[in-house]
């Protein structure tokens, strides 16, 4: 999963930054309103904590502009600045929670859990696809219930394509998805195309009934096979 942090306190921000990276997170961050903007118009997020209170603007505009550019991340205001009408105002402009600070950072991923599981989860506490049940909490895979081993990268992009099955993934969103902002940067995707291999073998050997299937020219859909 992907998140967005927008917090301006430099201390607040690494001390997050390093929380949830341990969890298994790819985080991007940004300082300012400004960056914050350029952010959320070149790159996409499963989720966006986002502080109201930054020196070059008002977080909550970040919010109006996700709708102007049609887009439906789930976001997390976190922002010192508790007031009643902040709350309200985050809320109808799109925000999916609210955590006012200070807060543990045990409660800040049991909210980033939370709302990922009713967007993309249907609410439930495992991802279901064909035979195969993940659960996000431990990054357990099963194949008709026995345990497969990923690497994290490996888990990272089942993760990803079960949580979006049927659409197409061009190679550039995997990277960003998987490995942050600016990997479609590279010169080459073939760490990609190793890891999305070494993926599908250990899919077919046990015995999944999905796959993830190259599309020429364009780059990977995610399928699940009748048994």
């Amino acid at each position: 999963m992907k998140i967005l942090l927008v917090e301006d306190e430099p201390a607040l921000r690494e001390i997050i930054r390093k929380f949830l990276e341990k969890e298994h997170y790819i985080v991007e961050s940004a300082a300012t309103f400004n960056d914050a903007l350029i952010k959320v118009e070149d790159y996409d997020y499963d989720c966006i904590l986002l502080d109201i209170m930054l020196p070059d603007g008002n977080g909550l505009a970040v919010l109006k502009h996700l709708k102007t550019l049609h887009k439906h991340e789930n976001v997390i205001i976190i922002s010192a600045k508790d007031s009643l009408d902040d709350r309200v105002a985050g809320l109808e402009l799109g925000a999916d929670d609210y955590l006012p600070k200070p807060f543990h950072l045990a409660e800040l991923n049991a909210r980033i859990k939370s709302v990922f599981r009713r967007s993309r989860m249907n609410g439930e506490l495992f991802i279901e696809a064909g035979n195969i049940r993940i659960n996000p909490d431990s990054h357990e895979v099963l194949v008709n219930g026995k345990s497969i081993e990923l690497n994290r990268k490996e888990y990272d992009i089942l993760h990803y394509f079960v949580t979006r099955r049927g659409d197409l993934v061009d190679k550039n969103t995997l990277a960003e998805a998987v490995w942050g902002d600016y990997i479609d940067q590279v010169d080459s995707f073939d760490f990609i195309y190793a890891q999305v291999k070494n993926l599908r073998k250990k899919l077919t050997e046990a015995a999944a009934s999905v796959e993830i299937k190259a599309v020429y020219g364009f780059g990977y859909k995610f399928i699940i096979n009748e048994l």
